[in-house]
């Protein structure tokens, strides 16, 4: 059985998700944070795709943290996602924070992929 907490998050990530559609041009960058973890995905929501993902469980970023659900992971994370994205051509994408609220390791993933070139 979920908690009130996660309930209320799933009931505002589903408002915010009816107008927030990625497409091709502008892809959708989903996030989702658990106590011991952070993942990130860049979806294509008109083919129903998942372009890239990357977590805090990754080999190369695991290596260099102690804990993977803290704020330093997330800036490490957003470091290495944005780098691989921008790789790949993904340079401008819409944010999904998951229907959480944008401080702490929300923020922090954000700042530091903006800092690398991530447009959103």
């Amino acid at each position: 059985m979920k908690n009130s907490a996660e309930i209320k998050r799933v009931y505002r990530h589903r408002r915010i998700r009816k107008q927030m559609v990625g497409t091709m041009e502008r892809p959708r960058l989903c996030l989702h944070r658990s106590l011991k973890n952070i993942s990130v995905s860049i979806i294509d929501d008109t083919s129903g795709k998942v372009l890239m993902g990357m977590s805090t469980l990754a080999k190369s970023i695991r290596a260099t943290l102690k804990s993977g659900g803290n704020i330093k992971a997330a800036e490490i994370l957003g470091e290495v996602f944005g780098k691989d994205a921008i790789a790949k051509g993904y340079r401008k994408v819409a944010f999904d924070r998951g229907g959480y609220k944008y401080h702490g390791r929300v923020k922090a993933f954000a700042d530091a992929a903006r800092k690398v070139g991530l447009e959103f």
